[in-house]
This record gives structure tokens, C-alpha cells and sequence, in this order.
């Protein structure tokens, strides 16, 4: 069984930093694609970026591009989204996702595994 497990979120300033983490157990995937999303309270959950495990293009939401950048680490099966230049708007859970599949990676039907969330505080 394949489980996204996240970490790294809390509270940051405006124009701050975070950095998430997502260790994905079970088997490898792949050339499958990753992906990271969030969901704001009252907000449906949106994508923020994906790529593929084995490298490629990577991928991201209008709003993000330029200030969050997505990588992995293949030999620790983790996926990691650094966040800069945060703003009051980026505040939401963030969710990995994982698939199973060949997929460009963009919306929540590509994929089939889910963490649980992790919380991202901006504060202005």
C-alpha cells in the first residue's frame, strides 16, 4: 500500500519560507507522477505543483509559479515543495498526492494515493 506522509508546515511571515516534505512508503512508482495541493477553508482543494518521479517537466498552478519550486530525493522516496516569497493567500492544508499511473499530474483525478496534510500559516 502506498502512503503520502507529509511534514513541515507551521506558521511563516509574509514573504517568508517553508519547506514541505512528503515520504512516500510502499512500493516505488515510478515514472509516475507527484503532485502537491491545498485547500483554504470554504475552498475546494486546488492543484499547486507535480512532476514526475523520474524527472521531466515539472509543473505549476498559475498562482505559485516563481515562488514554489517542486523536487524529489528518488534514493528517500521524498517529494519536496519549497515555498518563498509566501503570502497571505498561500495559507491552506497541503496535500501530497501519489499515482499509479501515467499521468500529467495536474488535476486531483490523476492520482490515487493521498496524505493526510499538513498546515501552512501565513501571517501578514
Amino acid at each position: 500500500q502506498v502512503q503520502p506522509v507529509e511534514s513541515g508546515g507551521g506558521l511563516a511571515q509574509a514573504g517568508g519560507s517553508l519547506r514541505l516534505s512528503c515520504v512516500v512508503s510502499g512500493r516505488t512508482l515510478g515514472a509516475y507522477p507527484m503532485g502537491w495541493f491545498r485547500q483554504a477553508p470554504g475552498k475546494e482543494r486546488e492543484f499547486v505543483a507535480a512532476m514526475s518521479w523520474r524527472g521531466g517537466p515539472t509543473f505549476y498552478a498559475d498562482s505559485v509559479k516563481g515562488r514554489f519550486t517542486i523536487s524529489r530525493d528518488n534514493a528517500r522516496n521524498t517529494a519536496y515543495l519549497q515555498m518563498d516569497k509566501l503570502e497571505p493567500d498561500d495559507a491552506a492544508d497541503y496535500y501530497c498526492a501519489a499515482s499509479s499511473r501515467t499521468a500529467r499530474g495536474v488535476k486531483r483525478d490523476d492520482y490515487d494515493y493521498w496524505g493526510q496534510g499538513t498546515r501552512v500559516t501565513v501571517s501578514s
